[in-house]
Parts: structure tokens; sequence; C-alpha cells
């Protein structure tokens, strides 16, 4: 892992305004992509996409109502309630993952927060898949800081918490639990040298205003996110936002360019909802600074492209993947 992280640069900025960011999402299309895509150019190779594979290691049964989660015990969903993954299942998926192309492995548990009881269980599988030589990342809800410390020592790269959409619409999809206890969380792993993968949902019913301060709410914290993923609601059968009207897809793409703008130096991640999109608005996607996605069939329940199909697409694009998110920018190292 790299001693420098995104935040080395001082000329970053960590003061956001929601005037600003909405004067960049009102940009004519093509300065605003001619914009990111310059940006995209001084830090990164815009030919390369890092690829993670996820993992659900527990399924089903969560304590928290987040609109848009199949998962929740909350909803009526066709997701059921199973207990934490074995070890050696986990180790089978990492290599499968290996295999066909994935540097970095992440693990996600439906929990509302990591329990004590299942600290140790979960720190051996990061120790298994890293000794594999793959990335690790987890997510696994509110997180401690003694838990946070125990990840670190046993190997864990990134931890995944997403802010899900700015605090003013925050309440009306979540209320089990509070942005500062999200916030919380993030300064945890922060604190133990962990790399914070932090980002959000658009399509949710929020404004343009709110997506701006999803954004803020992002590249406003002390260090901006290692890692940005942005995804697309996944519309699921027996949830709240199940029935939502489905956001403009320009607008989608206008909010990776603003992320890429206001976080130069991150991956943005290309995250949920691309079984829904055609290559076309994934290539917008990527030329609007883009860098990295998930990769395999499933995004912990729900469908997502597979493995074949990325690989074409990426040689249509003319997209190399041999980059792990450890891997140095154009200008300087910088992770997930």
């Amino acid at each position: 892992m790299p001693e420098n992280n995104v935040n080395a640069d001082q000329s970053l900025r960590h003061d956001w305004t929601v005037g600003e960011v909405e004067a960049l999402y009102n940009l004519p299309f093509a300065d605003l992509m001619y914009r990111a895509q310059t940006v995209h150019r001084e830090n990164f190779d815009p030919n390369s996409v890092q690829v993670s594979t996820l993992l659900s290691i527990k399924t089903g049964g969560c304590a928290e109502d987040c609109g848009y989660c199949p998962q929740s015990a909350h909803h009526e969903s066709a997701v059921k309630a199973e207990p934490l993954m074995p070890l050696d299942k986990v180790l089978e998926n990492a290599a499968q993952a290996k295999e066909t192309g994935a540097s970095r492995f992440c693990m996600g548990a439906a929990w509302r927060n990591l329990k004590d009881r299942d600290l140790e269980r979960v720190a051996d599988m990061v120790s298994g898949v890293k000794d594999m030589g793959l990335e690790t990342c987890v997510t696994l809800g509110m997180l401690e800081e003694h838990q946070a410390k125990r990840l670190k020592e046993a190997g864990l790269d990134y931890y995944n918490h997403n802010l899900d959409t700015s605090p003013e619409f925050y309440g009306d999809i979540i209320s089990t639990r509070t942005y500062q206890d999200r916030l919380d969380t993030l300064e945890h792993v922060r604190d133990n040298n962990i790399h914070v993968c932090s980002g959000g949902i658009v399509g949710m019913g929020e404004s343009e205003q709110d997506r701006a301060g999803l954004l803020i709410s992002l590249a406003n914290l002390p260090s901006h996110p290692e890692s940005v993923p942005i995804n697309l609601l996944v519309k699921v059968e027996g949830t709240p936002l199940a029935d939502h009207d489905d956001i403009d897809q320009l607008e989608f793409v206008r909010t990776i360019a603003v992320a890429r703008l206001m976080m130069p130096k991150s991956f943005v991640r290309l995250s949920a909802g691309r079984e829904s999109m055609s290559d076309e608005l994934q290539a917008m996607c990527f030329l609007a600074g883009a860098n990295s996605i998930f990769y395999g069939e499933k995004l912990l329940t729900t469908d997502n492209p597979d493995t074949d199909h990325d690989q074409q697409l990426f040689r249509r694009l003319g997209i190399n993947t041999e980059m792990g998110e450890h891997s140095a920018p154009v200008k300087e190292a910088c992770s997930h």
C-alpha cells in the first residue's frame, strides 16, 4: 500500500459549495465532458479501468430499512436471510475472481454493524484473500475503532461505506442509521490508514441539488475517498423504490463527470446498475472519468453484466484492465 494518498496534493479542494457544483452540472454537455476528460488524463491513464469483484458473504436479514435494498428485513423482497459464508467458500470465490481478471476482491455482509463475535471470522477472510495477491475490501455496515484496527492488521486495503445521498435527502431513504453514523465509520477507517471507498446512489428521486450535495459531502471530507462508487438505482420488487421513475441517462453521465472534476485523483467506480446500461452509455461514463467497475454476474444480490460481455466491451473501446487501484496514476501514486 503506498504511503501517499489522494490528498498528498495540496491543490485538492475540500471547500466546495452547492452553487459551484450546480454550475458544473449545468455546463453545456460537451464542455463538461471536455473538462472531465482533461482532468482525468492529467491524473490517470484514460484507457485503463480497474476491475473488482464483489461477493455477498452474508446475505439478507439486515436490520436497516434502506429504501433501495432488497436485503433489508423491513421489505418484502425475494432475498432471504443466510448465515455468514464459510472461509473455504469465500477463498474459492476469490480464486475464481482472480482467474477472470479481478485485481480486488470485495466482501459484503448485510449487517447494520459488525459484531465482535464475527470480527475474527471476517479477519481470516481478509487475510486469506490478501495471501492470494488480491487487494482486499469489505463492507460490513457501521464499524468501531477497535474493529477497524483489527481489520487493518489482517491486511484490509479498503473499507466501503457509502453516504448514499445528500444529508438533506437522506431521511427520505433511511431512518435506522443517521448520516453522522456513516461519517463516524469513515473516520474510524481513515484513522486506521485503511483506504476509504464511499459514494452514493442516483435515481432515487433526489434533485440535482441533492446529487450535488452528495458529491460535496464526499469531496469536503478531510480526505477525498480513494474510491467513489457511483451507483444507478437498481429497482428491486418488494422495496419502496421499486416503481421509481428512471433518471435521465445524461444526468447520470453528468454525475460521473462532476465527481471526476471534484475528486480528480480518486478512482470513480461505475458501480451498480450496469446491467441496465447500454454499451454506449457505459462508454460515455468512461469518457466522463469513470475508471473502475465491479466485474462478475452478481453485485451482492442484483444482476451485473457477465464477464465475457465486459471483456468484449473493453476490447471494442481499447481499454486495458491490468491495473490495480494501488497502481500509480499518470502524475503521482494514488490508491482506489
